[in-house]
């Protein structure tokens, strides 16, 4: 479950697999076991090998090293996000540790590895918990040097270069804020250098890949424009060249190792499409189906790119596609449950509503088959920054709701990403505010369709989403039959309180300040307006979430509860920010269907 994204979110743009040197295993990590493991898998068929076997760890990000031998990754414990880096021989054994600071949080970079193999960088908030520096860890010496982040950034290591000199490096304020650097390693204090201007107007830049030579390297950047546009860094000439923008985000980019082919996916109306070029001429890309690519790379000589891929009717699956005329898209693994054979699923219908501001809200529209009328479901995204799109949301969530005659509408309110940096902002320290009209008018806009039963609308998301939820059942309260809050916070005082630390340097820029804007902070707050909530209400809550603390959710249960009122609630003391066991999601999942069909029938 998507949640509350602070500093970048690195779900959104680090991979979790990773295409082997030599272009014929993919890594990747999968919770076939019942628990997020590592896994190898061949690119042209065959069966999959689990390199890993935790049962309350949950593997993050992969990454192969320059000789194929051994994969690095990352991993938690029972969702608490304090990352540990390790490396495991590509053929079996155990894992090594190789970050050296228990409860802390560490991030792999994308490409992590020096050629030789014989360094290792990545980020940690080892020296201060609410600072991340960069590491540079001699894998031989057990050396680790250190590039420290300035005051109210966080660093983000990306991508060691090809000739294995510089660390293409992302500073991050915020989610709309950011700034590339380079850090030379051959420098003995690994002197830093922005490369992407600090202008007034707040701009974001993320680091891409690097040029097969060493020369430059891509970014992405909504500099100039209300879209994130593709460009290309020239490290002879310090310039910043246009390489493709568009009225749609650029999300995801990758160079073959041979320099030949590059690959990028834009995301258009919340739709992946995949484009490539081969020594600057277009390449021909056969049609992707509806839905979202994500960690996409790309072989070493350019003749094939892999991903992961999510679609409305199917789980995320493994997925590559040959590039060029006679070029197909073919999945690699089908993790499609049994059940889902047995009916035929839903595509959504992209639709757009009107608000109060006159703006129009783009949403996703589930309806079930037959004429009704039916009970709709607003499903909320988490983020608040994030995209409701075409996937197998929440595991299939959506899908047996519709075979349960129970429709979903799903809307992108302001404050989503993929329609321009403007709307995404609208939600800067103003939770709880223009966005409820939003909801608002999603629910007016059901209630016109001649086949929904107005009386029966229910609300659900998780993190962000599920504060909306909290927000709706006590700010709107006629509206809504039911609700399901997962993860979200009840009051933003305590919440902004209790972040993470490495959040906390801007976390009045994003939230409110909880010193000094405690009142404005509480009128937004749905525990302010608790004794409203009328609604049967589910809440669920890891106990080790560090996002949102287990107290966001106790104090509005323990003041519903108070007055009386039946709350379910449920904790899961082995969860964290969302479901790390497959076990636990399963029975969270079906728990939360159950109770929708229970108060909406």
């Amino acid at each position: 479950m998507t949640g509350f994204h602070a500093f970048v979110p690195k779900q959104r743009f680090q991979p979790t697999l990773s295409l082997s040197p030599d272009g014929t295993r993919l890594a990747y990590s999968s919770n076939a076991s019942g628990q997020f493991n590592l896994w190898v898998r061949p690119v042209d068929g065959g069966p999959a090998r689990q390199l890993t076997g935790y049962t309350d760890h949950a593997v993050r990000i992969v990454a192969w090293s320059p000789d194929g031998s051994a994969v690095a990754f990352t991993a938690d414990h029972h969702g608490d996000e304090q990352y540990q880096i390790y490396l495991v021989p590509a053929a079996g054994g155990e894992p090594r540790r190789l970050s050296p600071t228990d409860g802390r949080q560490h991030e792999l970079a994308i490409v992590p590895f020096t050629p030789d193999g014989g360094t290792l960088v990545y980020a940690g908030n080892d020296r201060d918990p609410s600072v991340q520096d960069v590491l540079v860890h001699g894998l031989t010496t057990g050396a680790v040097g250190r590039v420290e982040s300035t005051p109210g950034e966080m660093m983000f290591p990306w991508a060691v270069s090809p000739d294995g000199r510089w660390v293409l490096t992302l500073g991050a304020r915020s989610n709309n804020d950011s700034t590339c650097y380079l850090t030379d390693l051959t420098d003995p204090d690994l002197k830093t250098t922005a490369i992407t201007p600090r202008v007034d107007e707040q701009a974001m830049y993320y680091p891409g890949p690097w040029l097969a030579d060493s020369s430059g390297c891509y970014l992405r950047t909504d500099a100039g424009g209300e879209t994130t546009a593709l460009v290309r860094y020239d490290l002879g000439t310090d310039l910043i060249e246009p390489v493709h923008r568009l009225d749609w985000d650029v999300e995801d980019v990758a160079v073959s190792a041979d320099g030949g082919t590059l690959a990028w996916v834009v995301n258009v109306d919340g739709v992946s499409r995949l484009y490539a070029r081969r020594g600057g001429v277009a390449v021909d890309v056969p049609e992707v189906p509806q839905g979202v690519i994500t960690g996409l790379t790309v072989s070493a000589d350019g003749s094939t790119a892999a991903f992961q891929f999510n679609a409305a009717t199917r789980p995320t699956e493994l997925a590559v596609v040959d590039l060029g005329a006679a070029g197909q898209f073919r999945y690699l693994t089908d993790t499609r449950p049994p059940g889902l054979a047995k009916v035929e699923p839903v595509q959504p219908e992209l639709i757009r509503f009107p608000t109060h501001d006159g703006r129009r809200i783009p949403a996703w529209l589930y309806r079930p088959g037959g004429d009704g009328p039916f009970p709709v479901v607003l499903s909320i995204h988490g983020g608040p920054e994030w995209q409701e799109r075409p996937t197998y949301a929440y595991a299939g969530l959506y899908q047996y709701l519709l075979t349960q005659g129970i429709g979903v509408l799903a809307p992108n309110v302001r404050g989503s990403t993929g329609y321009g940096k403007t709307y995404q902002r609208l939600i800067l320290r103003d939770f709880g505010g223009a966005e409820l009209g939003d909801f608002e008018h999603a629910v007016r806009y059901l209630r016109e369709l001649d086949w929904v039963r107005p009386d029966r609308i229910a609300v659900f998301g998780g993190s962000y989403g599920g504060f909306a939820t909290l927000s709706c059942v006590s700010r709107l309260p006629s509206l809504f039959a039911a609700g399901v809050s997962v993860v979200g916070p009840s009051n933003l005082v305590t919440f902004a309180r209790s972040v993470p630390p490495t959040w906390r340097p801007v976390i009045s820029r994003w939230v409110g300040d909880p010193e000094t804007e405690a009142d404005f902070l509480m009128s937004r707050s749905p525990i302010t307006y608790a004794d409203a909530i009328v609604a049967p209400l589910f809440i669920i809550q890891g106990a080790k979430d560090p996002r949102v603390a287990q107290a966001e959710s106790d104090q509005i249960v323990e003041k519903l509860r108070s007055r009386g009122v039946d709350v379910r609630y449920d904790v899961y003391p082995d969860e964290g920010h969302g479901f790390t066991s497959k076990a636990n999601e399963q029975r969270a999942l079906s728990d939360i269907a159950g109770f929708l069909c229970s108060q909406l029938r």
